[in-house]
């Protein structure tokens, strides 16, 4: 199978996809395309340089590769505007031509394993995802004030992140031990009186398209501190939308990624019959049943900014949600000014406890 390439049919220019527009926009001219109208004007031949060659493939086999040079775990494509070689790794599905800048997605990679169901479309740029950096790093009075002022972004790419997502039906059986606590006082004794209850609490909680990221190159902290994303943007799995960005196919298969969304969704149905009792001062759950039914589950890719930049010898990673903007990543902590805040925050706590103490003893 051969390599996708997007070519702006006005002028032959590279072309990617655009946030803002929502189509395919020339780098050059300007040329805006809807994904519909660049797939049918390919389908009749008005685009013929962007067509797939099902002649001869512009992978490199892997005997090939490995006389040249590369590992196993790489693939080597020709690309078909320069002629240059593009090495990527096997999981790897779009990139740019490092030498023209051609955006090309590898077809093949997501034909030989499962082919995706869906994807969300890019919805924010690179320029929104750096002024959301500048956002997150400002005004934090721990980080260190050389950081703010002299590292800067070393690498800042969109990339879209496989993911499994997990449909299921949680029944949920909870016994719980709840107290009601009074308290009442005279002008000698403050009095407290706590009663205690078995609760029974059985409901069902139904899950729909429950995410686990399916890259094990990606943190799953990282990636569960940007969710949400709105299924609501979910398309039609295309290529296309890749134009522009780098895109992964897994490498963590469906059934190993299972185990993590029940937990998930286990985690979730468990505290939301808890909270179906009211009217206690205090819920504590001592034995819970729960069973798994109607589970179902969909391949999808979900875009995200990634973000990296070095200081101090360190590096650190931030990413963006490609659909909301939700924003996290790790930063360095002041010393210096941590142990401050902290000193002067243990001071006034100490003041306001003798206080309180003070108070109640009159």
């Amino acid at each position: 199978m051969a390599t996708q390439e997007y070519e702006c049919p006005a002028c032959g220019g590279v072309m990617e996809f655009d946030a803002p527009s929502q189509k395919l926009k020339c780098l050059y001219c300007d040329t805006t395309i809807s994904v519909d109208e660049y797939h049918k004007m390919v389908s009749k031949g008005k685009a013929e340089k962007t067509a797939d060659s099902e002649e001869k493939s512009d992978r490199l086999s892997d005997e090939e590769a490995e006389n040249y040079g590369f590992g196993k775990d790489k693939n080597v494509y020709i690309c078909k505007s320069c002629g240059g070689e593009i090495i990527a790794d096997k999981t790897q599905g779009a990139t740019q031509c490092p030498f023209c800048g051609n955006n090309v997605t590898f077809k093949e990679v997501f034909t030989n394993g499962r082919r995706p169901d869906y994807v969300i479309p890019f919805q924010l740029t690179k320029e929104q995802a750096k002024q959301k950096y500048k956002d997150y790093i400002k005004g934090r009075k721990l980080l260190p004030k050389a950081f703010s002022t002299e590292n800067h972004i070393d690498e800042i790419k969109g990339v879209y992140i496989p993911y499994w997502l997990f449909d299921a039906n949680m029944h949920v059986s909870l016994n719980c031990e709840a107290t009601k606590v009074r308290t009442w006082s005279d002008r000698d004794y403050r009095y407290t009186e706590t009663s205690f209850y078995d609760v029974y609490r059985e409901g069902d909680v139904p899950f729909s398209k429950v995410p686990v990221d399916g890259s094990s190159k990606m943190p799953d902290d990282l990636t569960e501190s940007i969710e949400p994303y709105d299924d609501k943007g979910l398309k039609k799995y295309d290529d296309a939308y890749f134009a522009g960005y780098v895109a992964n196919q897994y490498d963590v298969d469906e059934e190993k990624s299972r185990p993590r969304a029940k937990q998930r969704m286990t985690n979730s149905a468990v505290n939301e019959v808890k909270n179906s009792v009211q009217g206690y001062s205090s819920v504590m759950v001592r034995n819970q049943n729960v069973a798994t039914t109607s589970e179902a589950c969909k391949y999808a890719l979900y875009p995200v900014w990634l973000l990296s930049t070095t200081w101090n010898g360190q590096n650190f990673l931030f990413a963006m949600n490609g659909q909301t903007g939700k924003f996290v990543g790790n930063l360095p902590v002041d010393k210096g000014a941590a142990f401050k805040y902290f000193a002067l925050s243990s001071v006034l706590f100490t003041v306001l406890f003798a206080v309180l103490e003070l108070i109640f003893r009159i």
